[in-house]
Order: structure tokens, then sequence, then C-alpha cells
């Protein structure tokens, strides 16, 4: 009896739907071996096993700069196993190798015939400044430069197109190793830098003696949380960040600050900045000579700036939305209120240009009206090519920062700075090392570096948050990344947009930068400047080997890849600054006497003299 049943069963089972019929699957009964663990919510020990979890991956986290070492290993066993089974490959990297040493031994005997002044058989990237001095020219230096350059160039090809291997993981082990090679560098050693050697014989070792001070120096201010040796030379109010203004609202987030006018008629049209808050706003009003600030007051325009406070632990679950409610939107409210019936020119710089587009999405998807353009300086809304910041995002990435912040409650700023630094470790370790160390000399401190010294925690939900959705999810690219609880589009956005980038970025490609164009459905207009990050934005005119390339796409146009653009446009000499303030002028109504500052019948008195007192928190 039972058997006929399973067979019926079966023979249902196997007969295919009638149509408008749903057959019901018949349920199977567990054993008690495979029935499932109870839900972790009825685990007491469930929390437990998560703390404990997270409090051995934030310590690995605090031992490793913030490293994954899962991540590390993932890509490496990548691409060690497709590198051993590519034997063509392999016999590539053998062929190569074999070259390269019949180039150093023909390079070795030219030296010994001509006495050490033999052409170079290979020559540094232009970027790559460690051999420049003449006395890596001279035998035998100039043996071991060019053998860690031919090393050097045949690790890029070992770690590069071996076939099968995830772009990800290819470029983290390109970075690994390009890191170890760039320690391992003969630069580094002071046997076997002449330049070094040379400067030992000179003073009779003092360049050591000093070195070993400074060390000791950098070593005992990092302990004690001091800024560096020379940034006391520019203090925040004294030095840089000396516009004059008044800061007319607070919140927990925010102080914003109204700029007084310097000339007597200003334009109608408010310019409202909005900073990253990875860094204090005053890089964009540094020294008089480099303030961009300044620069704008002095075009005649009425300037406004968000001064982004420093979050504690206490801070640990403000959201990246908050940042775009209480820092942008708060923001939009206070100028409208104090300069009222004028569009605003809105710019944002770096981060402060990604939330700024995200608001601009939302209040054009709710139809405010208040922005007259967007400006966005090195600011990123795709995020598929973000560069070498990519080496840090990926879900075990991410996974571990988020065991550290959790435990921390913030992102600190020396761990940020870390990967800041590898991702340029000649220019910002291994060069200062040999400066500093073994040569003795200390690099002159100027506003940018001081600036750079003087970094911002990240409160752990929104840093999260931003890492997931912009960078590991790309979100807004796609039209998924929620602002008020509902997604926005850049394609929303029709006032005119104006994006600045500049050409040595690596934080945000210019390339990257460039994607507004398919993005947004309006005017954009490009300019591609020299420089890097940040010196390339803060490029006030008359800096020597200033250039830049610019071109305005109108909606209608035919899109241009960034290759075609850059091969179109001639590239002209000096800062960018000036066309940014014409384009702005383009867009805004004849000058008039500059409002009162801040708004009291509103709300919006003034609570003291700029910079603020968010700034100067440490």
């Amino acid at each position: 009896m039972l058997d006929a049943e399973v067979r019926d069963r079966a023979e249902t089972a196997a007969e295919p739907p009638r149509p408008g019929l749903r057959l019901r699957p018949i349920p199977e009964v567990p054993s008690p071996a495979s029935r499932p663990d109870p839900p972790e919510d009825e685990d007491d020990l469930a929390p437990v096993r998560r703390a404990i979890d997270q409090s051995v991956h934030a310590s690995v986290a605090r031992m490793t700069a913030g490293l994954s070492p899962a991540a590390l290993a993932e890509a490496w066993f990548d691409w060690a196993i497709h590198a051993a089974f590519s034997p063509g490959k392999q016999a590539t990297l053998v062929m190569k190798l074999l070259r390269k040493q019949v180039r150093l031994a023909q390079f070795a005997a030219r030296s010994a015939v001509l006495q050490g002044h033999a052409a170079p058989c290979i020559d540094p990237l232009p970027q790559d400044h460690r051999f420049d001095d003449p006395a890596w020219q001279v035998w035998p230096f100039s043996l071991a430069c060019q053998s860690f350059l031919l090393t050097q160039q045949w690790w890029h090809n070992a770690t590069t197109g071996v076939p099968g291997v995830c772009r990800a993981h290819e470029t983290m082990v390109a970075f690994a190793a390009r890191q170890v090679l760039d320690a391992a560098s003969p630069s580094n050693l002071p046997w076997t830098n002449p330049v070094v050697l040379g400067e030992t014989v000179r003073t009779g070792g003092a360049n050591l003696v000093t070195g070993l001070l400074n060390a000791a120096e950098d070593a005992l201010r990092a302990a004690e949380g001091l800024k560096p040796v020379g940034a006391d030379a520019f203090p925040v109010g004294g030095a840089v960040a000396v516009s004059p203004g008044k800061v007319v609202f607070r919140n927990r987030l925010i102080e914003l600050i109204q700029y007084a006018p310097t000339v007597t008629a200003v334009r109608p049209e408010p310019v409202l900045i909005v900073p990253a808050w990875i860094m204090k706003f005053y890089i964009l009003d540094l020294s008089p000579e480099n303030s961009l600030v300044r620069y704008l007051t002095a075009q005649g325009h009425t300037v406004f700036m968000i001064s982004w406070r420093n979050p504690g632990p206490e801070d640990r679950d403000v959201s990246f939305d908050d940042y775009r409610r209480l820092g942008v939107m708060a923001a939009l409210e206070a100028v409208a209120a104090i300069v009222p019936g004028h569009p605003i020119h809105a710019a944002g710089y770096c981060l402060g240009g990604t939330l700024l587009a995200i608001a601009a999405a939302a209040m054009s998807r709710d139809g405010d009206a208040r922005l007259a353009s967007l400006s966005l300086f090195a600011a990123q809304l795709d995020f598929t090519e973000a560069g070498e910041l990519t080496l840090f995002i990926g879900e075990s990435q991410i996974s571990f920062l988020e065991s550290l912040m959790r435990s921390q409650g913030t992102l600190d700023a020396r761990q940020m700075a870390g990967a800041f630094q590898l991702l340029r470790s000649n220019d910002l370790i291994w060069s200062r090392i040999v400066r500093d160390y073994l040569l003795g000399r200390r690099q002159p401190m100027t506003d940018l570096t001081a600036w750079n010294a003087d970094a911002t925690r990240l409160p752990a939900r929104m840093h999260a948050e931003y890492l997931r959705g912009l960078f590991l999810d790309n979100d807004l690219a796609e039209g998924c990344f929620l602002a008020g609880d509902r997604p926005v589009s850049i394609s929303d956005i029709r006032v005119p947009v104006f994006a600045a980038a500049t050409e040595r970025d690596h934080v945000a490609p210019w390339r990257s930068v460039f994607k507004i164009h398919p993005l947004a459905d309006t005017d954009v207009t490009f300019v591609l400047a020299s420089g890097g990050h940040n010196a390339g934005i803060v490029a006030p005119p008359g800096r020597k080997q200033a250039h830049h390339r610019i071109r305005t796409t109108r909606a209608t146009d035919r899109y241009r890849d960034p290759d075609t653009w850059i091969g179109q446009k001639p590239q002209c000499e000096g800062s960018w600054w000036p066309a940014w303030a014409a384009w702005l002028a383009e867009r805004s109504g004849p000058p008039a006497p500059p409002p009162a500052m801040g708004a009291p019948a509103s709300g919006y008195a003034v609570l003291g003299d700029a910079p603020g007192a968010y700034v100067l928190e440490a």
C-alpha cells in the first residue's frame, strides 16, 4: 500500500502541470540529523560570537593599516593559480628575463670600457625621480640603478596580463609587488645611494646624526598626537583661513561661513561651497595668495562655505543621508534666507562634490529649483574606474574596515592617511625617509602640506554606506542610491554643470570624473587641469607651468569618449580659476550692493568670526 502511494506521487510529480492547475509539493519531514540550526536570534550566544569576530578583525586591521589579509590572499591565489596554468605566459617571462640579463650584462661591459659613462639600457618612468641625481650615472651605482629598474619592469610584466586573472586581483597583486620593490630600492639604503654617501663624506656623518634626531622627533610627535614639524607656522585663522567673514549658522554637523565682500558691488546669485568632510574646509582658503575664497570675493561673488565638524565616537551612527540633510540642505536653507529671491551657485570638492550632486538630483526629483548651477571639483559620480583606491574596496576589505570602525566609532585620520600614502609610497614615504632621515634635510612646510596634516575622522555608519553604496555597488550611477528613502538619478539634474578634474589625480582619476557626461542630461563644461588631486584644484592665477583644457558639451551634443575629447582640445596656459569665474559670471545677474551678514530676523544671526570653532577641533 505504501509503495503504491509513493509510486502514484512520483508519477504525479513527473506529469506536466495542467493549465490553471498549480501542484503543491509534498513536504518532506527532515530527519533529526538534517534539521537546521535554530535562527541566530534564538541563540543567546550569537551576539557574543559576533563580538569576538569583530574584535579579532579590528585588532588585525590595526596591525595591517586596515588592509584585509583575506583580500590580499585571495588576489595572490588567483594570480598564482592562473600563472601556474599559463605555460605561454611563463615562457614569455623567461624570455624577457633572459633578454634583460643580456641587456644588463652589455651595460656593465660598456660601463667598464667607458669608465662608468655608458648610456642607460632602461630609463625610469616619468613620475619616478629617485634616480634623477647625476651621481646615479656613475658606476657601480648606475649598475644598481639599471638592475633595479629592469627587475621592476619584469615584475610588472609578471603580475599583469596573466590570462584569467580578475582585473581587481591583478591590480592588487601588481600594487603589492610594487610596494615590496619600492621598499627594496637601492635609493633607500645609505650604502647603495650615492647621494647619501656623498653627503655623509662631505659632512663627516653629521647628516646621519641629524636624520636620527629627525626620526626621533617625528616619532615623539606622532606618539603625542602633535602635528608635523613646521605645521605650527600655519595656524588656522592666523596664516591660513584668514579671509574675513562670519559664522551665520551652526548645527551638530556644520558651521556655515559667510565671507565679507571685498568689492562694492557683487553678483546677486550667491556661491555655496561644499568641501569634503575627509578634509578641513580651508584647503579652499589657504594663505591669501592661494585662497579660492579670496579670489571669488575679488571677482564680485558672495561666498558661503560649509565647515564640517570633526566627528567623534559618539557620532558612529551618523548616516550619509544625515550629511545631505544637515549639511547641504541645511546650508541651502540658510543661504536662501540670507540672500532671498536668488538662485544659488553650488560648488562641491571631492566627496563634497559627490554629496552635492546627490543633493542636486534629489532637489530636481522633488521640484526644488533653488540652484542656478552646479560645479564639481575632482568629484566622481560613477565609481567603476575610481583608480587605485579600489584596491581597498571589496566585500572582504569593507567588512574588515567595518569591524575596525565599529570598535572605534570612527575611521581615524592616521588610518585613512596610511592608505593614501601607500598609493604614492615613492613620493610620500620613501623619498621623505631618504630626505629627512638619511640626508638630514627637512623639506620646508607649505600651507598645503600643513593643511594635509590637519586631517579629520569619519563616522563609522556614514563611511560604510559611502564605501558600499558608491564604491562597491556603484548605486549612484545606476540610479539606485537613496536620498530621503527614495532613489535619485543624476540624469534629473537640469542646471548647467561645470566639472573640473586634474591630470595626475590618484584619488579621482580624470577619466572617472569625465563620466558625468553620459550621466547628466544637461550642458556640461569640463576642464582638465594640470597637477594632482589637491595642487591641481588649488591653482591660483600666476602659478608657473599651470595649464588646462576646457570644453562645453551641450545636452544635445553627441558623446565623446575621454581620449577623443583630450585629442580635440588644445592646451591653454595658466590657471583654470578665471575660466570658472567667467562661467559663473555668464550665469549671474548684474552686480548689485552686497547682502547683509546673516539674517537675524530669519533665525540666522551672526554667531562669531570666521573661520569658526569646528575647524579648530582636533
